[in-house]
């Protein structure tokens, strides 16, 4: 058993308050937007690399503690030392012990991408034997084959791919969609990343799924051009490295981009209009997928 210690906080010293409270004993802190459900909600995006300037306005920060740990002291510690003159309005309530892990991995079932494609987790059997089945477990690098962008390029990679094909993967992450093109046959994969942690990841998940994949960090030089390119990234760094993307895309190549919301698309189609011209292809959640082709 455990104690979830719920408190209020504005935006800075909520962080303050939550390294406090790790100081005076909590096994783990999280903070979380108070105005969540509501219409002041504030939703935090933040680019590869760049975190979000502020925390929310007002913010609620919540610790677990022992079920015999001593809280008033405790919350009384931390307060101070985040420079609250009392403990902030707190609310407390019971955490039963339960299996994390089962707990977890319950929320997780095969994903379908297509007829022929399917994600699935470790712990699971795949659903359709015959298929291109994908083992992927959820972990720290982004792509796990359940957000809409991710699904956009899967859809589209089922599409594109033929075999012996040159694929890169811009921003690979878990290495999803190099991986993927590599079960559909493509010859040259290559999946490139700012995070070091996804290249390890993506390298791990490729063994995994006993494909061949190249994996290098983004600083590296990339001078090869590919029949296939896709980057589900963001807008932002879409934008800003159009030119180096377009410029990867072999003569009669084609590619397609994610991470785009759908009232940013025409944003990014102008930034990549002296490059490549693209088009919408496919939509989902308020998502989009940009195409083109050289």
């Amino acid at each position: 058993m455990w104690i979830s210690v719920t408190l209020q906080a504005d935006a800075d010293k909520a962080e303050a308050l939550s390294e406090a409270l790790m100081d005076a004993g909590a096994l783990s802190v999280s903070i979380e937007d108070a105005d969540a459900g509501t219409e002041a909600e504030k939703p935090q995006f933040g680019e590869p690399g760049h975190l979000p300037s502020s925390l929310w306005d007002h913010s609620r920060v919540i610790a677990l503690f022992d079920a015999d740990a001593d809280l008033a002291p405790a919350l009384a510690q931390a307060a101070g030392a985040a420079g609250f003159d009392a403990v902030p309005l707190f609310t407390t309530k019971e955490v039963a012990e339960q299996n994390w892990v089962q707990l977890t991995q319950s929320q997780f079932d095969p994903i379908r991408i297509t007829d022929r494609m399917w994600i699935v987790p470790s712990w699971h059997e795949a659903p359709d034997a015959g298929a291109i089945n994908i083992e992927l477990d959820p972990g720290m690098a982004f792509g796990t084959g359940s957000h809409p962008t991710t699904r956009l390029c899967l859809e589209w990679l089922c599409d594109t791919v033929q075999p012996g094909m040159s694929v890169l993967d811009y921003g690979c992450g878990s290495g999803i969609l190099g991986i993927a093109a590599a079960r559909l046959g493509a010859g040259d994969v290559l999946g490139i990343d700012i995070d070091e942690k996804a290249v390890e990841a993506a390298r791990d998940n490729a063994e995994r799924n006993r494909v061949t994949m190249r994996l290098q960090h983004s600083g590296v030089p990339v001078g090869d051009t590919f029949q296939v390119v896709v980057a589900n990234i963001l807008t932002n760094p879409l934008c800003v490295l159009a030119p180096a993307i377009a410029a990867r895309v072999a003569p009669g190549g084609q590619i397609a981009l994610s991470g785009v919301l759908e009232t940013q698309a025409q944003q990014v189609i102008d930034a990549w209009a002296p490059y490549l011209a693209l088009t919408v292809g496919a939509t989902q959640d308020g998502w989009v997928r940009l195409e083109g082709q050289r």
